[in-house]
């Protein structure tokens, strides 16, 4: 475990591992932050917000997100600054700090990878339903690889994916056990009845 300090970008979404993000970039702090990760080759951090908005005074976010990572960029046609971000490692806010123009700084520790897993055979139910979703948004996984025999990338893709409420998102992002994230899904998938 390591720490690092990185701007953070409070977002009313979860980026997960490996997850990839397009966002629209308009405010001023977040302009100059994208513009001087790209200008480093440096990473920022995504957190889902607990109270408070996108824009306008620094909000009050969850204390775990994870690193983004801007892999392309784009002058849009309105005028504003897109980005797709990928996420990499999650990480713990240890201490913040709200800046002048209201951006947020914080002081993170990085959290180990999960240890890598194979799905159970119980649980191969989960990998058909998750093919069956990335089939049908081909566009969105062309250009990244799959890992359907890894329980933790079954797992994030999967919460990334399912229609949940963003606390339940949240969840799914701090469980630190890929075969119990896979187990409390099965049980989200059997609510929402797309289990057959």
């Amino acid at each position: 475990m390591s720490n690092l300090e990185i701007p953070l970008f409070p977002l009313h979404t979860v980026l997960f591992p490996d997850g990839s993000l397009p966002l629209r970039v308009f405010e001023p702090r977040y302009i100059d932050m994208i513009s001087s990760c790209l200008r480093n080759n440096t990473s920022f951090g995504i957190c889902l917000i607990r109270e408070g908005q996108e824009i306008g005074e620094a909000a009050n976010t969850h204390e775990m997100g994870t690193i983004a990572n801007i892999y392309d960029w784009n002058m849009r046609a309105d005028g504003l600054l897109g980005i797709s971000v990928r996420g990499e490692r999650r990480f713990r806010i240890l201490s913040e700090e709200i800046k002048q123009n209201q951006l947020l700084v914080a002081n993170v520790e990085i959290l180990p990878e999960e240890p890598q897993c194979s799905v159970p055979e119980d649980q191969h139910v989960l990998v058909d339903i998750l093919h069956d979703m990335i089939e049908q948004m081909e566009s969105k996984f062309k250009e990244s690889p799959v890992h359907y025999s890894d329980a933790t990338w079954v797992g994030f893709r999967l919460a990334e994916l399912l229609p949940l409420k963003l606390s339940q998102k949240q969840y799914f992002l701090q469980l630190n056990d890929p075969q119990l994230r896979l187990e409390r899904l099965a049980d989200v998938l059997e609510t929402l009845q797309l289990q057959t």
